[in-house]
């Protein structure tokens, strides 16, 4: 076991099951898939593995044709993985509702579609136009049937979660962001393993107020806690890390403990999956206090002072946390 980049968890997961699996391809766009551990040993899969089951360097910038190929793929068999930027997602859309995410349903279950989406996430920074600051289009995602949507906070579960998405028959969203890639990272197996989807994990014990939480919004929780704390409130924070399926066993589990529920996350506030979290909550426990942050549903701005304005950061959780506290 060694200490490993975020970058170099997921791409080891790749590796090990593209070697595992000799099938299996990877289509990407402008980022060449290589990760370097702290020792200096380089990951690149495009060495490893060649530019057939390595499509992406020298193709035209197509995200359509990057997803229809690894849709394509899946479907006669192999496992395949697209892996696409934050803002070209939307392209992919169309492809994985109504083909990957319905090909099982419309063969009466004949047919299997090993696909991942791979999602390069942006991030709630100053300095990017509009379309390079969106955050939460996981929750376009969780809508779909027949897709599971998954969102690792760090390298030990990027590489678990990342494996397991792989190794399912059915196509799975899986989203990185920027914001969790950096800091200390927690130890990452040498070897192959799962994080089992629907299996929330509770990063901090508490009684007093329930906190749910997932990438990037993880960050900022983070440094709130300890504020939150200094207030003499004990919080239980979940990072539910799997939207789809979602572990409410857990999370009802917690709410009905501390009968308040805060739920943080970068997208937007309208039709954000903190929404749903919410209802499930409440569906299955009575009397519980709830709220949401979420960014307003706005563009991104450029300036880096409106961004901090509006992005959900740690002095906004710490004062909806004593807000809910004196609800």
């Amino acid at each position: 076991m060694a200490k490993k980049s975020f970058s170099y968890a997921e791409l080891e997961a790749v590796a090990q099951e593209m070697r595992a699996n000799p099938d299996m391809v990877f289509f990407y766009e402008y980022q060449r898939p290589v990760a370097t551990l702290p020792t200096g040993e380089v990951l690149d899969l495009v060495r490893e593995f060649g530019e057939v089951r390595t499509s992406g360097r020298g193709w035209p910038i197509d995200e359509q044709w990057i997803t229809g190929a690894a849709i394509g793929a899946a479907a006669a068999g192999s496992k395949a993985i697209a892996r696409l930027p934050s803002m070209a997602q939307i392209y992919a859309l169309e492809y994985v509702y109504n083909q990957a995410g319905k090909l099982r349903s419309m063969t009466g279950g004949q047919a299997s579609m090993p696909f991942v989406l791979w999602v390069d996430g942006a991030s709630r920074r100053r300095g990017s136009a509009g379309q390079h600051t969106d955050v939460g289009a996981e929750a376009l995602y969780v809508n779909l049937p027949g897709v599971k949507v998954v969102v690792p906070s760090n390298a030990y579960d990027a590489k678990g979660l990342l494996t397991a998405a792989i190794r399912d028959p059915d196509p799975v969203a899986y989203f990185d962001y920027p914001e969790v890639r950096g800091g200390e990272q927690p130890d990452v197996p040498d070897e192959a393993y799962e994080v089992p989807f629907g299996e929330a994990v509770v990063r901090q014990e508490g009684g007093d107020l329930t906190l749910v939480a997932w990438a990037p919004a993880t960050v900022d929780v983070g440094r709130a806690l300890p504020e939150i704390a200094s207030a003499g409130i004990s919080v239980e924070f979940i990072d539910p890390r799997s939207l789809k399926p979602l572990d409410v066993e857990t999370l009802a589990r917690s709410a009905r403990k501390t009968r308040r529920l805060l739920v943080v996350e970068h997208g937007h506030y309208t039709g954000g999956f903190s929404s749903h979290v919410i209802a499930e909550v409440a569906q299955e426990v009575s009397n519980v206090k709830v709220r949401k942050i979420a960014f307003p549903d706005v563009p991104g701005p450029g300036a880096g002072s409106m961004m901090t304005w509006l992005r959900p950061d740690a002095p906004k959780i710490v004062d909806a946390a004593k807000q809910l506290m004196r609800a």
